[in-house]
C-alpha cells in the first residue's frame, strides 16, 4: 500500500502545480473554482485502482477465456483500470511487461508466468517499489516466496492425478489389459505448471498400473503443434490407442491427425480406435466434442480468474492478509457413465457426462 500512498502524494502535487499555473493565468476569477477541481482530481486519483496484467500470450481457447475474465471483471465502472501485456509466449516479453508495470507505479500486478523459473530478479524489483503481485493460473519458483502476495489457479498435479486414475477406471470397467494401453503423451510448454502437473499425473498411473507410455513430446498447447506432433507418433509407434493431450487445443490438433490417417477417434481402443483424452473444457466445441466421443475424458481446468484476483485485491485494500494460495474448484467431464465417479487422494469426485444441456452452460 506504501506505493500507492507515494503515488497520490505524487499526483496530488501535480494537481497543485496545475492548479496554481491556473491561478497565475487565469487571475482572481479561477480562485471560486480551484477548491472543486482539486477536490475532484484528488477523489478520482484515490478511487481508480490502476492493475497491470501480464499475460503469457494467446496460444489457446483456455487463455483467451482467461483474459476475458480479467477484462471483465476490473472494469472503469467499478474503479478499476487494467493494463493488459501479452507477452507473445516469451519470458522476456513478460520481465519487460513487469518492469513497464513498476514504471507506470500501477498499484497492482497480476502475472500469468508462462514458466515456473526465473523471476526472482523482477518480483524483487516490484517488491522493491512496494507493488503487490499475485500470480494466476501457473505458479513460480522462487527463492523467497515474499515476492509474491499470493497465487490463485489450479491444482495441476490433482487434474493428472484425475485423468490417471479415470483411465485405470476405464481399463477395469471395459475389461481391457492395462498392458494393452499404449499412451502417446502431448505435453504442453516444458517447465510450466500446466505441464508439470498432467505430465506428473501420468507418470505415476503408468508405473502404478503398467501402462506402455510409449512417448511424451511437447505440444506447447498449440492446435498446429499439436497435430504436428501427432503425425510424426502416428508414424513412429502405429500400436497408439491412448492420446493424453495437456490441453484442449493439442486434442483438437492430434484429432484431425487422426482421422487425417485414416484412424477412428473414439473409445473402443479395442477394436483399432484412439481414444483422446484432454484438459481445459472451457468452451462449447469442446463440450461438442466430448458428446460426440472426438474427446472421451476432459478434466476442466477453470479459466475465470478475474472475480478471484478481485477479492484478493479487495482484502488488500481493505488492509487484510488473503490466503497465500487459493485453488479453484473444477469439474470432470466424459462422454459416457462407464466411470461416473472417481477418487483421488481420499477425495471423491463425480464425472459429468456431457449432453445437450451441458452445452447451454457453455458459450
Amino acid at each position: 500500500m506504501g506505493n500507492k500512498m507515494n503515488k497520490l502524494t505524487n499526483k496530488k502535487r501535480l494537481v497543485s502545480i496545475i492548479l496554481a499555473g491556473v491561478l497565475l493565468l487565469g487571475g482572481c476569477g479561477a480562485k471560486e473554482v480551484s477548491n472543486t477541481e482539486d477536490t475532484v482530481a484528488e477523489d478520482q486519483f484515490s478511487e481508480e485502482i490502476v492493475i497491470g496484467f501480464s499475460q503469457l500470450g494467446a496460444e489457446s481457447d483456455w487463455r483467451t477465456a482467461n483474459t476475458q475474465s480479467m477484462k471483465d471483471t476490473f472494469t472503469s465502472d467499478k474503479g478499476y483500470r487494467l493494463i493488459v501485456e501479452d507477452g507473445q509466449q516469451q519470458q522476456s516479453n513478460q520481465i519487460m511487461a513487469i518492469r513497464k508495470f513498476i514504471q507506470q507505479e500501477v498499484d497492482y500486478i497480476v502475472l500469468a508466468p508462462v514458466t515456473e523459473t526465473g523471476w526472482d530478479t523482477v518480483l524483487q524489483e516490484a517488491k522493491d517499489a512496494g507493488i503487490p503481485v499475485i500470480i494466476v493460473d501457473r505458479q513460480v519458483d522462487v527463492s523467497d516466496e515474499s515476492l509474491f502476495t499470493c497465487w490463485i489457479g489450479s491444482d495441476f498435479s490433482l487434474e493428472g492425478k484425475k485423468a490417471a486414475e479415470w483411465l485405470h477406471q476405464f481399463a477395469v470397467a471395459k475389461d481391457i489389459p492395462e498392458s494393452d494401453i499404449h499412451i502417446a503423451n502431448i505435453q504442453g510448454t516444458i517447465g510450466a505448471s500446466a505441464q508439470i502437473g498432467r505430465t506428473e499425473g501420468l507418470q505415476e498411473g503408468a508405473k502404478k498400473y503398467g501402462w506402455d507410455l510409449l512417448a511424451e513430446v511437447p505440444g506447447e498447447f498449440t492446435q498446429a503443434k499439436g497435430k504436428e506432433v501427432m503425425e510424426s507418433l502416428l508414424k513412429e509407434y502405429p500400436q497408439i490407442n491412448v492420446v493424453y493431450c495437456e490441453n484442449d487445443n493439442e486434442a483438437l490438433g492430434a484429432i484431425e491427425a487422426i482421422e487425417s490417417a485414416g484412424k477412428t477417434v473414439g473409445s473402443d481402443i479395442l477394436q483399432g480406435e484412439i481414444m483422446v483424452m484432454s484438459f481445459d473444457a472451457v468452451t462449447k466445441n469442446i463440450m461438442r466434442c466430448i458428446m460426440r466421443n472426438k474427446i472421451t475424458f476432459d478434466a476442466g481446468c477453470n479459466p475465470h480468474h478475474g472475480p478471484r484476483v478481485e477479492a484478493q485485491i479487495q482484502l488488500l485494500e481493505a488492509g487484510k492478509v488473503p490466503d497465500m494460495f487459493s485453488y479453484v474448484e473444477e469439474r470432470i467431464y466424459s462422454y459416457d457413465a462407464t466411470v461416473p465417479s472417481l477418487e483421488v487422494d481420499n477425495n471423491s469426485y463425480s464425472v459429468t457426462v456431457v449432453t445437450s444441456k451441458t452445452l447451454e452452460e457453455f458459450k
